[in-house]
């Protein structure tokens, strides 16, 4: 596994990790990597720097080295964006049902009258987002990646 620090278009920069740097570029290539902040899809590897192990954990350490050891920061307090997307994902997520990859299905079925209308979020390609709304389907992406469970 590797970490990359990545940066959109918007000059948001998010941490994600990646099986090897071919599976990032694949992924990338794709369209299948999109902004954690604010959704955009035009993602590259930002600066970083490289994590060197000295082959010392901190377990073997002297106890006045550890307590000297500065603690690891995993990321930055959130920002107003990071706040309002949390916000966001906490109220979709208590007011709609998770479709899942079934989104486009469903979301055809309740405009054609197949079913009744709910409030529903789940997975779509782009092609297939922009099929719905030329079909006169109301749909709306969503500044975040949903999570992958149905609970």
């Amino acid at each position: 596994m590797i970490q990359f620090t990545l940066k959109c278009d918007q000059d948001h920069r998010f941490d994600s990790w990646f099986k090897s740097a071919a599976a990032f570029d694949a992924l990338a290539q794709a369209g299948h990597i999109s902004c954690a902040i604010c959704g955009s899809s035009q993602v590259t590897k930002g600066m970083m720097a490289p994590r060197v192990s000295t082959g010392k954990s901190q377990g073997n350490l002297a106890p006045e080295t550890q307590e000297d050891a500065p603690m690891p920061v995993l990321s930055e307090p959130d920002g107003e964006i990071e706040k309002a997307v949390k916000a966001l994902r906490k109220k979709v997520e208590a007011t709609s049902d998770y479709v899942g990859a079934d989104f486009v299905k469903e979301a055809r079925a309740m405009h054609a009258g197949e079913v009744p209308e709910r409030s529903i979020y789940g997975e779509a390609r782009l092609d297939q987002a922009k099929e719905l709304a030329e079909e006169g389907v109301q749909v709306m992406p969503l500044p975040f990646r949903p999570k992958r469970s149905t609970q």
